[in-house]
């Protein structure tokens, strides 16, 4: 690895490259808004253009021709900002390339001098005197001021605006040519930092700057403001916190120097990003040259230049947390931390420990690891388990963060009064961020048993935890909806659709299930949710069959399984959705349906038949159900036989009146009048009112007459009066008049009749008149009516006189009809009636009338005379003048021609006067007199002078005046007495007006006089008067005596009859007279407040039972009730109740009697209340009092009747109350099997508690029988509920702990044996059972591993295995799983058990881990060697040879691979060609080694050549001299082949070599050994190569030589074949000793073998000097 640069950097595009041209390519035609878009502004053949460049599909390049002044793109969206100018403003619009839409648009009146996209919905815009945000959220929002530029900017270009993450900070960046200070730096930054929390800004020098955030070893948050700037003399990077936040410790500012080189004299910053993953900040100069700095503590880390030409601007590159540029080149440039070597080169390099140990930390880098490790182990040995805590958890890519180090902090010992180490490492790892798989589910366990879920909730929505099964089912145990949370996260379909059914979240199932393209038991999950939750069921049915695609599910399938679990409303709920289309084929459903809720849920069916949703069901069955079911309205709208109509029609009670009114619009004629009589006769007053209804509105239809018959033939005439009262109106018929006068007449409605007989205009009058004569009517009004009307006036009279009804005339001629006096007055006359009668009802008169009409009836019958005083009185009348009359009064005074009636009756003459004219003559007249002018004062003076008590008592009391009152009445006034005295027996007495009376009492009252006022209003009330039925008197009577004298109120209660008994009795209580009250009560019979003063005031609880039983009154049984229960005598209110019939205070009852444990009397009580409510509470307590009073007969008689009862409240109850009997029939009644499997459980039925469960489903219900049958040793049944928790992974492992904790080792896996086959089974059951097999019968495992390996948790059965020493399934667990290093490993670790040659080459071949490939060679080699050959042929792909060559040869077995040297020698590779020719030489094949060498070429020639040279063996030496001759070194070569007398092989060498000098040499050699066959040979071979005149120099010389030496030396081998002629064939010196190889083949020289045919004539052929060997 290369470790001296800690960056990766590269080009990512060149613009040009793209048809962009270089003049383009500038800050003010180029903009850089993020890593996903280039755009950029040219003009093209005179036509201006935008090109936007797609960064991740580089041929995306989008042209547009569009004319703008700036545009910049979208971070992300396909959305162009264009500025463009018009007059004098500038227009910004946003357009989406996408759509081809206008997003916005805006005109701006100031010149904008920069833009920028600041984040995905808005853009910053920088005038010349302020900053603007437009956001685009909206289509018409205009820009938002949001601060005015700094004066330190005035002058600068805009380079950069940036937005921090949350908004509050801003920075504005701008540069400025430096020209007044020629030392200063030449380019001059200035930035503007402004908060918007604080509205403040403050100018800083500088040219490039970033926001950021970092996190601190304490987990605080820190957020930093980066800036660099160049001076003349400096450069410096400033890291200084923004907002910060008390009490976290500041942070210190940092300020490090920025190196320029020499060279970069003019070089300042342009652009600075830092890095969210490594915080390192990344800063790019103009020049080209990127700066790497540590965020947190400043340090520098790494420069060097990466473009040599001028970066103008860049962005951030999310995809690697670095730095992309733009050169004026076009090159798009990427600078990154290079992940793999950052941190070794901070380690190797810069030697920063720290820098390193940060940055690994936080950027979980690598290179450190050995640093965490050593750290960690030092901390935790120390027992700084806190310190330690944190080292793991920052440790890079987690690699402290394993079982190992959570079972360290476990063992590890909790400090006294602290944290102990587990919960501080948690603590840490959660503050520092997500915690891992292993972490999660650790960390769960405890958390959830102690019950802090809401712990566990709040890490999940803060992405604390990583979400697997495991956790799933950990947190099922304890919260179904936590559960799914974290199984849509971990994404387990099964599961998540398992919880969405437990959490009745049955909508989202299908959808959940098509998202994931999971399939599952739709049948079967159906099954469990109507099990469960039939209302979700209905709907989940529903939605299964009505799917979109089609349904999921069977309809019937469905209807079968809501019938066989009886769930009536769900089923009807699905068919209603099923058959809501109402096809013809659907019939048998609608009428399956209807059936069933007909006889189940009769209201279901009747809301059903009222929506008329179906009309293809069998109607006649349908009514026939209806009727049996009480729904008689819809009964009736099915049934057409009029029998059944009749039958069903009279039940009005039951029916809707105006249902029932428009159902008769169905029926004709006959069958209306028929159910109509019907009704009457079955029960005329509960049907009436519903008749006349019809009678009323189908009236024309039927006919007036028929119905008028009808009615009588019931004698009904209140019906016949309701009926004709509704069409009277509107009739015209004489006899529909007369009847409804009649009608009205014999039902008492005498105002009606009064009325009728007053607007009506169609009754026959004598008819009426005569009928009203014989009804002899209280009131004769009508009568009078019809006779004005009529003209009847003279029989009106004469009727009315002669039945002494005379009062009548006087209301015909004072209120009906005045003009009629004559004509009356005349009848009476005619009747002989009397004349004071007569001038009474003259004097009656007060209308006008026609006075020659009453002269003239008078004088008719000669009695002028008895009118004359009233024409008197008319004539007087006549004239205004009051002194007229005054004086006609003395007149009639004087002449005592009746002067006080005159007096009286005449309103004209002067009182005051009149009286005193009387005063003297009869104070009587004057008394008249000043009465009539209401001379107080002067008729007081009078009447005390002359004792006239009884007229001043009669004008005090006429006259109504407090005042006057008061001052008679006062205490100094001698005649008081006297005068009150004739006031109460004289002028009240004869008092007929109640206000008279009404201002006495009052004045009596004002005058304090209550005992006078007793006397008063008992001669007003108890004497014979007007006023003894005065109610306000009576009250005042008693009230008075309440007040004043209390011994006399019993005697007027009883003797009075009229006053207000409520308010005077709650008077009487008010002020203690309980007796009285209580007699007022018993008096008007209002027995409730009777018995309520007996029980609240009187408090006499007897007395109240003796007062109940005298009255026998249910109110009064009722009130007595409750005072009895709270007086806790609970059987006798029960008693008392039950007498008064009254269950209204059932609740009060029920809590008392439960309270007290008087069960018994409930009963009773409730028992009673049964028979008028239908309240669930009833029942309810009603079947909890039957179980604890163990009446479980009764209680099964009730529950086998109709009844609301909460069932399963009651058996909650008993449940907890061990009445186990009484809870197994509540349970079963209602059918829930999982409670009832609980309570046989108690019971000790273990057989049915299986089979309630098996009803309930419900996996807590098994898990309990469970436990009871294995407590029990009930294994078989056991296994059944087993079966059925297993299926169920998160329960599988507590209850392989429970049988193993027993040591039913056998049963639990027989259990898991039998669950294989369930359709439900997972994984977890393979997993564990293969767990069982390692721990308890290993000779299984192999076997179960092969069929069921696909189904395992393979991780898991391999720590089993392992742990059990169970090699060969280790091995094969480990290939299944791809674990083929482990594999491999353990093969040749536990080879005497686990080692397969045919499985090890399978294996080894596919290991990522090439150096097993070695330790097998090694394996191999020392344990099967005779194989080695056969791995070697598998592996030569994979290994390296050169390497397996020196492996051997440094154990020196070389041989042993020989084959695989052969097989691989085709590579050509150095070592293999060396070590298979060096083990050629060994084995002495020259021949093969001779082949190899021609073959393959690279390996030492030369070294080879010399090892060979000095050869024992001929032909490897003359292989010596090939390869001498192969490598150009023909001399060795040539030399070798004469040294051996290889003739041949030195002339071809010569021939080769093409040397002249190597010829001639050889030529010459031949001619001094004498070889002439070789002399010539080589002549010939080499004739090219050969001078002329050395042939001719030295032919003679060399031949004479060469004849010479041959006579030498035949004559010495001539000797020496006869010495060994002689030797013995056999000898010790023979071929024993001798090598065929070494010595050739076996004879002398090369000369061929012997003859072997045994010719015995023939000797050995001597050697041939010739140089060539025999072939």
């Amino acid at each position: 690895m290369d470790n001296s640069k800690p960056i990766a950097f590269a080009e990512h595009l060149q613009l040009t490259s793209l048809g962009i041209q270089p003049s383009s390519i500038s800050f003010q035609t180029l903009t850089l808004e993020s890593d996903r878009f280039i755009c950029v502004r040219e003009k093209v053949n005179e036509q201006n253009q935008v090109v936007i460049i797609d960064l991740t599909n580089a041929n995306d390049v989008l042209r547009r021709p569009i004319g703008a002044d700036s545009a910049i793109m979208h971070p992300s969206q396909k959305i162009l900002a264009l500025k463009c100018k018009y007059f004098s403003g500038k227009t910004l619009q946003l357009f989406n390339i996408d759509t081809k839409q206008k997003v916005k648009s805006h005109e701006n009146h100031e010149n904008i001098v920069f833009w920028k996209w600041i984040s995905e919905s808005a853009i910053g815009i920088v005038t010349d005197t302020s900053v603007f945000h437009w956001t685009i959220t909206d289509t018409t929002s205009p820009p938002q001021k949001v601060f005015e530029r700094h004066v330190t900017l005035a002058d600068s270009q805009i380079i950069n605006y940036r937005v921090s993450p949350d908004g509050k900070w801003m920075v504005l960046i701008g540069i400025a040519g430096n020209t007044a200070n020629p030392s200063a730096f030449k380019v001059k930054g200035a930035m503007q930092l402004y908060s918007r929390e604080r509205g403040v800004s403050q100018p800083i020098e500088g040219h490039a700057a970033s926001f950021a955030e970092i996190k601190l070893d304490g987990n605080q948050h820190i957020k930093l403001f980066t800036f660099a700037v160049r001076t003349g003399n400096t450069a410096k990077l400033h890291v200084v916190e923004i907002d910060h936040q008390a009490p976290d410790p500041p942070f210190t500012k940092r300020a490090v120097d920025v190196y320029f080189p020499p060279e970069a004299t003019n070089d300042f910053p342009v652009a600075m990003q830092v890095s969210k993953k490594h915080g390192v900040v990344y800063l790019a100069t103009k020049y080209g040259f990127i700066h790497l700095y540590d965020l947190e503590s400043g340090a520098c880390i790494y420069m060097n230049r990466i473009s040599g030409d001028t970066i103008f601007v860049a962005t951030e590159h999310e995809a690697t947390n670095g730095i992309l540029c733009i050169n004026r080149k076009g090159q798009v440039l990427g600078v990154s931390v290079d992940e793999q070597t950052m941190v070794p080169y901070i380690l190797a390099t810069l030697n920063n420990t720290e820098l390193a140990f940060k940055l690994a930390s936080r950027g979980n880098l690598p290179g450190a690891d050995d640093l965490y490790i050593k750290q960690y182990q030092s901390l935790f040995q120390a027992g700084q388990y806190n310190e330690a805590a944190k080292i793991a958890a920052n440790s890079p890519n987690g690699i402290l963060r394993t079982a190992q180090i959570i079972d360290s902090f476990k063992q590890a010992p909790a400090p006294p009064g602290g944290l102990s180490p587990i919960l501080q490492y948690f603590g840490i790892l959660l503050e520092k961020g997500e915690l891992n798989h292993l972490e999660s589910v650790e960390l769960a366990r405890p958390v959830l048993q102690q019950g802090r879920k809401q712990l566990l909730e709040k890490w999940l929505k803060e992405n604390k935890l990583t979400c697997s099964e495991e956790l799933g089912d950990i947190v099922r145990q304890h919260d179904m909806t936590l559960a799914l949370s974290v199984y849509l996260r971990a994404n387990v379909p099964n599961k998540v659709i398992a919880c969405f059914a437990e959490t009745g979240q049955t909508d989202k199932i299908v959808l959940y299930a098509k998202k994931v393209g999971y399939q599952p038991d739709y049948v079967a999950l159906l099954q469990h949710i109507m099990r469960t939750n039939p209302d979700k069921g209905a709907e989940f049915a529903s939605a299964l069959v009505n799917d979109e695609a089609g349904p999921l599910i069977d309809v019937e399938r469905v209807v079968d399984i809501f019938m066989s679990q009886n769930m009536i409303q769900p089923a009807t709920s699905f068919l209603l959705d099923a058959l809501k289309d109402n096809k013809p084929e659907q019939g048998p459903l609608q009428t399956r349906l209807l059936e069933m809720n007909l006889i189940h849920a009769p209201q279901v069916a009747d809301a059903i038949l009222g929506n008329e949703m179906f009309t293809h069901y069998d109607r006649p069955r349908i009514a026939n159900l209806c009727e049996k079911a009480g729904l008689l309205q819809r009964a009736l709208e099915h049934y057409e036989d009029l029998a059944d109509i009749k039958r069903a029609i009279v039940h009005t009670n039951v029916l809707s009146p105006d249902w029932l009114v428009s159902y008769f619009s169905r029926l004709t004629t006959e069958q209306s009048m028929g159910c109509m009589q019907e009704m009457l006769r079955v029960n005329i007053r509960q049907n009436l009112q519903v008749v006349v209804q019809i009678a009323t509105k189908y009236s024309d239809i039927l006919g007036a007459i028929k119905l008028i018959e009808m009615f009588e033939s019931f004698k009904s005439f209140e019906g016949l009066y309701y009926y004709l009262g509704s069409i009277v109106n509107l009739s015209n018929d004489p006899e529909v008049h007369f009847k409804y006068i009649q009608a009205a007449t014999r039902t008492g409605q005498i105002r009606e009749v009064e009325r009728i007989c007053r607007e009506s205009n169609h009754y026959s009058p004598e008819k009426v008149k005569n009928f009203l004569k014989e009804a002899k009517l209280s009131d004769q009004i009508p009568l009078i009516i019809v006779c004005d009307r009529f003209d009847f006036v003279h029989d009106l009279v004469l009727y009315l006189y002669q039945n002494n009804l005379t009062k009548f005339i006087e209301v015909y001629v004072q209120r009906v009809n005045s003009m009629r006096t004559p004509q009356v007055i005349g009848g009476l006359l005619d009747v002989d009636c009397d004349e004071a009668t007569i001038k009474s009802l003259l004097a009656s008169v007060t209308g006008n009338f026609p006075i020659d009409e009453l002269v003239n009836e008078v004088e008719q019958r000669n009695r002028l005379k008895l009118i004359l005083p009233w024409l008197d009185t008319r004539v007087q009348a006549g004239s205004q003048d009051p002194a007229i009359y005054n004086a006609i009064a003395k007149i009639s005074i004087d002449s005592n021609n009746n002067p006080e009636q005159f007096l009286k009756e005449n309103n004209l003459y002067e009182p005051l006067v009149v009286g005193k004219f009387c005063e003297a003559r009869d104070p009587y007249l004057a008394y008249i007199a000043y009465a009539k002018g209401f001379c107080d004062e002067e008729l007081i003076s009078i009447t005390n002078e002359n004792t006239m008590f009884k007229q001043q008592a009669r004008y005090l009391v006429k006259r109504r005046v407090p005042e006057l009152w008061a001052q008679v009445l006062v205490s100094d006034n001698i005649y008081r007495r006297q005068l009150i005295d004739q006031v109460v027996t004289t002028a009240v007495p004869e008092s007929t007006d109640p206000d008279d009376v009404s201002v006495t009492v009052k004045a009596f009252l004002s005058a304090d006089l209550p005992m006078e006022l007793i006397e008063l209003l008992e001669k007003i009330i108890l004497e014979p008067s007007p006023f003894n039925e005065n109610r306000n008197l009576q009250n005042l009577l008693l009230l008075t005596s309440i007040r004043a004298d209390k011994g006399k109120v019993v005697g007027y209660i009883n003797k009075l009859q009229d006053y207000d008994e409520g308010e005077i009795a709650r008077i009487a209580t008010d002020h203690g007279l309980y007796e009285e009250a209580l007699t007022i009560y018993k008096k008007y019979e209002q027995h409730v407040n009777a018995i309520n003063v007996l029980v609240e005031y009187i408090v006499s609880i007897d007395r109240g039972l003796d007062y109940a039983n005298k009255v026998n009154k249910p109110e009064v049984w009722s009130r007595l009730a409750k005072a009895q229960l709270d007086g806790l005598r609970i059987r006798d209110s029960i008693d008392s109740y039950i007498k008064a019939e009254d269950p209204s205070n059932f609740a009060e009852v029920i809590e008392i009697a439960n309270h007290a444990g008087k069960y018994d009397d409930l009963v009773r009580f409730l028992q009673m209340a049964r028979k008028s409510l239908r309240e669930p509470k009833i029942d309810t307590e009603l079947a909890y009092a039957y179980a604890k009073t163990d009446r479980l007969h009764d209680m099964e008689d009730f529950l086998n009747f109709t009844n609301v009862a909460d069932i399963l409240e009651v058996g909650e109850k008993c449940f907890e109350d061990e009445l186990y009997q009484a809870a197994k029939l509540l349970f079963t009644s209602i059918s829930n099997w999982a409670r009832l499997a609980t309570t046989l459980i108690y019971l000790g039925e273990n057989q049915a508690a299986v089979e309630s469960a098996r009803k309930a489903g419900n996996t807590q219900v098994w898990k309990q029988v469970h436990a009871a049958c294995l407590e029990k040793s009930e294994f078989r049944l056991a296994q059944i509920c087993g079966l059925n928790i297993i299926v169920h992974a998160e329960e599988l492992p507590a209850l392989i702990q429970n049988y193993e904790r027993r040591g039913h080792f056998d049963e639990i896996i027989s259990l898991l044996e039998a669950g294989l086959s369930l359709e439900r089974a997972h994984m977890g059951i393979f997993t564990e059972l293969s767990t069982l097999y390692s721990k308890y019968r290993p000779e299984k495992l192999m076997e179960h591993l092969k069929l069921f390996v696909s189904r395992i948790n393979i991780p898991k059965v391999i720590r089993a295995a392992e742990k059990a020493h169970l090699w060969p399934e280790l091995v094969f667990l480990y290939v299944k799983y791809d674990e083929f290093d482990n594999a491999a490993l353990a093969m040749i670790e536990r080879s005497a058990d686990a080692w397969d040659h045919n499985q090890f080459k399978e294996v080894i071949v596919r290991v990522a881990n090439v150096e097993i490939y070695y330790k097998a060679l090694s394996f191999y080699l020392q344990e099967q060697p005779t194989l080695l050959t056969d791995l070697l042929s598998v592996l030569i792909p994979r290994i390296d040879h050169s390497r397996v060559v020196r492996m051997f040869r440094q154990v020196d077995h070389i041989p042993l691979i020989r084959s695989y040297l052969i097989a691989v020698q085709h590579l050509n590779i150095e070592a293999v060609n060396d070590a298979y020719n060096d083990l050629l030489i060994e084995e002495e094949d020259y021949k093969t080694l001779r082949d190899s060498i021609d073959s393959f070429d690279n390996f030492d020639n030369t070294g080879l050549a010399r090892r060979l040279e000095k050869h024992e063996l001929l032909e490897f030496r003359r292989l010596a001299a090939h390869l001498y001759k192969k490598n150009g070194r023909w001399e060795e070569s040539v030399s070798l082949s004469k040294q051996d007398k290889l003739y041949k092989d030195a002339m071809i060498t010569a021939s080769v070599s093409g040397s002249t000098e190597i010829a001639e040499e050889l030529l010459s050699y031949f001619v001094v050994i004498g070889n002439k066959e070789c002399f010539a040979a080589l002549l010939y071979i080499c004739f090219d190569l050969l001078r002329s005149d050395v042939h001719q120099r030295t032919l003679v010389d060399k031949l004479a030589a060469l004849e010479k030496e041959l006579r030498e030396r035949s004559k010495k081998e001539k000797q020496k074949e006869e010495q060994e002629a002689d030797a013995p064939i056999i000898n010790p010196g023979g071929f024993g000793n001798r090598l065929l190889l070494t010595q050739g083949n076996g004879f002398v020289g090369q000369a061929p073998p012997p003859s072997m045919n045994g010719a015995t004539g023939v000797g050995l052929v001597p050697p041939q000097m010739t140089g060539f060997g025999v072939f």
